[in-house]
């Protein structure tokens, strides 16, 4: 008996033995300039332990105690391995090169970071890395975000000359769009002609149009996660452009004795310069600016600290008529720390605002308006095994909206002052997710978010008659006001409304064989705040407003499934996706509703639902002297307003209909072709279905003028949308001992001079009394561009 319990206890420590692990974890960085690299692949080579590095570079691995050989890629850069022999936890940063310093390797790089994951469960995700964005063809030259991610399928946006994005038939304000974590209201200069993302300053983009990770929320439509650069740590770096209508310079390099970088970079416009070249325009403004500010610092080896900023304003003066100025603001202070070889953490403070001023001078009245919050947020991210890694966080917003303020511009003025009411509102969430491999084939990403959202106090609010805001006219068939029969004033520590909800995530992906696999995915998302916007895209005076006692938050489910392969050793790549989505509580406007400076705002809208559905294919090529994708979307994006407790038929009759951004067909073509060393060529081809619009059915007479009446909203449609643009690149040379480095860039947007209708508007002709149809677009012929661009 003695014997036995020896050889067990013998056994049993054996096992114990054969089954211990260690870890082994760090940071990858590009050695050439210090800068983290977010995707690299790192793994234990003759296993199948491997791991990607997050978005500041660091990687785990666990494994049990032996000798192993790290090997660590990331292409566009040389493969490198090191011999680890895991006996004890450790810790292993490590730099790799480019393979090579010409801008090919750019470009491969930014293929590799965007390429389809086959194994990893995360779906409905599109990435972009800026080498990728700057090669894409662009209005006056400027490279933009914005657009580019719009040649995505599933992505579309309102027309030339609007700002912001739509995912998946879902609104502009239902995108949570983030500049290093820090919310970005307005995404858009020049009214959407370009975006406030400078190109030269950005490292990282993604987009999640589904599966959204429990981290985020807030939006219920996708996530724009957009990652600064962190500076170059290693040696000071200048680049720049100089275009038509702009310029833009960046400046990084290191700070603290190599142990920390900064990064400035700035754009401006100066297109105002020429106007008092033409007598028509001689005395308007037109411009814009911004600023991105960066740094960082490692105290040690496992604490470092960032700061970012931006800083960005848009100003128009329109023959001292009409003045419009603004922006947006941002700031983050972030806190990297390192718990041991299992555990990172992140603590982030950050301050968003969005401002926005229209000074009338013919009626001397000035309009300010703004939202702005302050985010708290900790996450933290544990590699429990090779098999399980956990993210979990909270994170706390306060929100201030400032709907609008009235003031006399000059003494002599008849306007009266008069201020909106502030509303003030906290947001709370905490979460907890996992990627999970179940077996060697099944891999699960599921997750929970608790979000809570209260308004707060400060101030008095209406009470209706029936608590009915609006109320339905049977006598004239429209709705109105409802009857205010007193206010209660709400004291700032009081809670008007508080609302919670759990946001439940599942991502699955089964891998059918190396080159292909099948993904699943279901998220629910809450939205606590709105854009209050009657017009199409979003535009400078938009009002934001948080949900309450009579606005109700959004709430969506998306369901979506995929098939993923790569071809020919991932020399090409296909992704089928299909998804639906519902939205509850989705507002609507009642008819002539007027939104600016209405302080009781929930008497012109309706609550109401809304649902889309539809294929999204993208077929890339990545390797080769040619490289592109073809992209291409069939969706329907629908809503309805019943009139619930307001009584009447609600809008439309209480039928679905056509969402303002409900595209039937979207096909989106990009390519660039490397014709030598020195020359390489791009295009775009985009084609859309027609955006929804609502045409007048009939007309009568009113005191001898004819007014056009109109029938179901959204019913009619503008002209489908269709646009080539081109582009070439010229590289002087590539002499890698250069210092100064540089290429011209050339050209055409709106190849052949289409010109899509921005809007078509009946009116009547005064001097012949007839009806007439004009339509307006914003370019009726091609814009040709030349940029200059450097780096040294």
């Amino acid at each position: 008996m003695k014997n036995s319990v020896i050889w067990i206890c013998l056994l049993m420590s054996t096992f114990l033995f054969a089954q211990e692990k260690f870890s082994v974890s760090g940071t990858i960085k590009d050695k050439k300039n210090g800068e983290t690299l977010l995707g690299a692949t790192v793994y234990l080579k003759g296993t199948t332990n491997g791991a990607v590095t997050n978005e500041y570079g660091f990687y785990s691995l666990t494994a049990p105690k032996g000798t192993y050989t790290l090997v660590i890629s990331f292409i566009g850069y040389k493969t490198i391995t090191k011999e680890v022999n895991l006996t004890v936890d450790q810790t292993v940063n490590l730099e790799i090169n480019e393979a090579s310093t010409s801008l090919d390797a750019v470009v491969i790089e930014a293929e590799e970071s965007e390429r389809v994951n086959i194994r990893k469960p995360q779906m409905s995700v599109s990435k972009l890395n800026a080498a990728t964005i700057k090669q894409m063809p662009v209005v006056l030259g400027e490279v933009d975000v914005i657009k580019s991610i719009q040649m995505l399928p599933g992505v579309t946006n309102a027309g030339e000359g609007t700002g912001g994005f739509n995912v998946r038939g879902g609104a502009a304000d239902q995108n949570l769009v983030l500049l290093d974590e820090a919310i970005i209201y307005n995404t858009s200069h020049f009214f959407g002609f370009f975006s406030v993302f400078n190109a030269d300053a950005i490292k990282d983009i993604k987009l999640y149009k589904g599966d959204i990770p429990a981290k985020f929320g807030g939006r219920i439509s996708s996530v724009l996660d957009v990652r600064q650069k962190d500076g170059n740590s290693k040696n000071l770096e200048v680049n720049g452009g100089v275009g038509i209508i702009s310029s833009r310079l960046a400046v990084e390099g290191p700070m603290f004795n190599k142990k920390g970088s900064f990064l400035v970079a700035g754009r401006t416009s100066y297109a105002h310069l020429f106007m008092p070249l033409i007598e028509e325009i001689k005395d308007d403004k037109i411009s814009f600016y911004d600023l991105n500010l960066k740094t960082n610092y490692e105290i040690n080896e496992n604490n470092r600290i960032y700061l970012s900023g931006y800083f960005g304003r848009d100003i128009f003066d329109i023959s001292k008529f009409i003045k419009n100025r603004y922006g947006n603001t941002s700031a983050n202070l972030r806190w990297n720390h390192v718990f041991n070889e299992k555990l990172f953490s992140n603590l982030s403070l950050i301050y968003s605002k969005y401002d926005y001023e229209i000074i009338l001078d013919f009626i001397k009245l000035d309009w300010v308006a703004d939202i702005e919050n302050f985010n708290v947020k900790y996450d933290l991210r544990y590699y429990a095994s090779d098999k399980l890694k956990l993210d979990f966080g909270v994170s706390g917003i306060s929100y201030n909206f400032n709907p609008g303020e009235v003031r006399p511009s000059d003494p002599s003025s008849s306007i009266n002052f008069r201020k909106l009411d502030q509303k003030r509102a906290f947001e709370a969430a905490a979460y907890i997710s996992a990627e999970h491999e179940l077996t060697d084939k099944l891999t699960a990403q599921y997750g929970l978010r608790f979000s809570t959202f209260s308004r707060l106090g400060g101030q008095a609010l209406a009470n209706y008659a029936n608590d009915l805001p609006v109320v339905y006219n049977n006598e004239i068939g429209i709705y109105e006001e409802g009857e205010e029969i007193s206010t209660t004033d709400y004291k700032k520590s009081e809670s008007i409304k508080t609302f919670a909800n759990l946001e439940p995530r599942l991502g699955l992906s089964y891998q059918l064989n190396d080159e292909s696999s099948v993904k699943a995915s279901y998220t629910r998302s809450v939205q606590y705040v709105h854009l209050l916007s009657n017009t199409v895209s979003v535009t400078p005076l938009d009002v934001w407003a948080p949900s309450g006692r009579y606005i109700k938050p959004q709430k969506s489910n998306q369901f979506a499934v995929g098939y993923y392969k790569n071809f020919n050793d991932k020399k090409y790549s296909l992704e089928l996706e299909t998804y639906y989505k519902n939205v509850d509580n989705r507002i609507d406007y009642i008819d002539g509703s007027d939104l600016i400076g209405t302080n009781n705002i929930e008497t012109e809208i309706l609550n109401g639902e809304a649902r889309a559905y539809g294929l999204e294919v993208l077929f890339r090529k990545n390797k080769g002297k040619f490289k592109g994708w073809f992209a291409y979307t069939l969706s329907k994006s629908e809503q309805r307003a019943l009139g619930g407790n307001a009584g009447g038929p609600g809008i439309n009759r209480g039928n679905w209909y056509n969402t303002p951004y409900d595209r039937t067909h979207d096909i989106s073509i990009t390519g660039s072709y490397d014709f030598n060393e020195k020359w390489r060529f791009s295009a775009n081809f985009v084609y859309q279905t027609g955006r929804p619009v609502t045409y007048p059915n009939g007309q009568y007479e009113y005191e001898g003028i004819s007014i056009a009446s109109f029938d179901e909203r959204n019913a009619n449609r503008l002209p489908a949308y269709h646009r080539l643009d081109l582009s070439a690149t010229f590289t002087p040379s590539k002499n890698k001992n250069r210092r100064w480095q540089s290429e011209w860039v050339f050209g055409v947007y709106n190849a052949y001079a289409r010109r899509n209708a921005a809007s078509i508007s009946f009116t009547q002709d005064f001097d012949t009394g007839v009806n007439e149809a004009r339509r307006l677009s914003i370019f009726g012929s091609f814009i040709p561009s030349i940029t200059y661009n450097f780096k040294f």
